[in-house]
């Protein structure tokens, strides 16, 4: 018999396409799925035998989806660059030296760090992502894995297209569908042109998406035109690098409005990183201007070395305060959009907005429970209309979330981690972490410019 389980709470925010909330409200869970959603009074009397779960002082909301990161163990040690110098100095020479069982040990860490902190889905671009897999089919999130593929002379200690498809082989749609692996590029110019066909074709033979940075810094426009004449959104384009059934761009920060209406023809996703943006000076990407042409764009947080948490609360404040400050209008930019973009239009921005991002019947039950008793929620009135998404935009950080239930399962409880021991995987991070520093620094002392610029 499938097992059944009745969440009831104070309020229920269900992201549907009105953003309808419930108050004393509940969700009846079946299996890995949403079975009915109302009031509690309702669906307590409509299933007198089904086991209750009472969230007091709690309300639901779909579980947040990170639509663009990357695991790591660099966090702290990675300050100070602009993007390119950033990658040249910091990053490139990690990949040169980093190894399976270092790259295992950093999706542990970030997937953990993501449950606990209300995120249920995350697309994740990076090395040897057997590893991810494994730790994404204990922890229990949902997953878009990604590689980091070089397939250029240049970018050789990268990913291959090659290693790419065995991912695929072993492990997309594994875990009952919760985990999904799509094609990746670290940026287009890491691959030589003949390479592009094969990423198409990838992505066609596995029915699956494909993932790339663009548009992330001004100077990467300046080296796309001088390699093919071509700003890079249209550089894509030309390449076919648009017909996989799925696209998602990470970034998106120096588009002009061509460029936007070329993304919104073709469906494109648009992964929005506001921390990182910041924090690497890149710019700031013209998020109203893509929603307002019908892009779906989610939120990401980017790696923990450019952000130094992967908290989507985090990212969501600062998505909407970046876009006010970028306008001089304390009005753009809505809370209730923000959320959107944390939730169903992060969905749709990876094509899964039917399974998740929003709380409705048949969708896969990845739910989580935000506590209402605290400083940062007090006074909360869960009219829609008033201050409810308001607090959950500005106010609400990751440490808030109380619960987190992924395909039905739940993996966070009273804030804890129940699918693996967080002492265990902080104490493999710094049995590590120390080689991984060592092999860098010796690779930096003999490559005193760092590793080859891509621009």
């Amino acid at each position: 018999m499938t097992k059944e389980l009745l969440l009831t709470a104070d309020t229920v925010i269900t992201m549907d396409s009105e953003n309808r909330v419930i108050s004393d409200g509940a969700v009846l869970v079946r299996g890995n799925r949403i079975a009915a959603i109302g009031e509690r009074a309702s669906l307590e009397t409509a299933s007198p035998d089904v086991e209750v779960r009472r969230l007091k002082n709690r309300l639901l909301m779909p579980g947040l989806i990170n639509a663009h990161c990357h695991s790591g163990i660099l966090r702290g040690t990675a300050e100070g660059l602009p993007v390119w110098d950033w990658l040249r100095m910091f990053i490139d020479p990690m990949h040169r030296v980093l190894k399976p069982r270092e790259a295992e040990a950093a999706s542990w860490l970030c997937y953990a760090e993501a449950v606990l902190s209300g995120t249920t889905t995350i697309v994740d671009m990076w090395r040897y992502m057997d590893g991810s897999a494994r730790a994404a089919a204990a922890i229990g999130n949902r997953s878009v894995l990604v590689p980091y593929v070089g397939e250029h002379p240049d970018y050789n200690y990268f990913e291959t297209l090659e290693t790419n498809e065995r991912l695929l082989e072993e492990w997309h749609g594994k875990c009952d569908d919760r985990i999904h692996v799509w094609v990746g590029l670290e940026h287009a110019f890491y691959a030589t042109e003949d390479k592009y066909a094969r990423v198409i074709d990838l992505a066609r033979k596995f029915d699956t998406g494909f993932h790339t940075h663009s548009n992330e810094a001004e100077i990467e426009l300046r080296e796309m035109n001088r390699r093919y004449g071509l700003r890079p959104v249209e550089a894509l384009r030309r390449f076919g690098l648009f017909e996989p059934k799925k696209v998602l761009l990470a970034h998106c920060v120096w588009l002009d409005d061509s460029e936007i209406q070329i993304i919104a023809e073709h469906g494109v996703g648009v992964a929005h990183n506001p921390v990182s943006n910041m924090k690497l000076a890149s710019g700031i990407a013209p998020v109203e201007k893509l929603l307002a042409a019908g892009v779906a764009v989610g939120i990401g947080t980017d790696g923990e070395k450019e952000n130094n948490n992967l908290d989507m609360f985090d990212d969501m404040k600062c998505a909407s305060l970046l876009a006010k400050l970028n306008k001089l209008d304390a009005a753009a930019l809505d809370a209730w959009d923000v959320l959107r973009m944390g939730t169903i239009t992060g969905a749709r921005s990876i094509g899964l907005e039917h399974d998740i991002g929003s709380l409705e019947v048949g969708k896969k039950a990845d739910i989580i429970a935000v506590r209402t008793d605290t400083p940062r929620m007090t006074p909360l009135m869960s009219r829609r209309d008033f201050n409810l998404h308001h607090n959950l935009v500005h106010a609400v950080r990751g440490g808030d979330v109380d619960m987190t239930m992924v395909d039905g399962k739940i993996v966070v409880d009273g804030g804890n981690l129940l699918t693996a021991d967080m002492r265990e995987l902080i104490a493999e991070v710094h049995a590590v972490v120390p080689g991984l520093f060592a092999r860098r620094a010796e690779y930096l002392v003999v490559n005193t410019k760092g590793a080859v610029s891509p621009v």
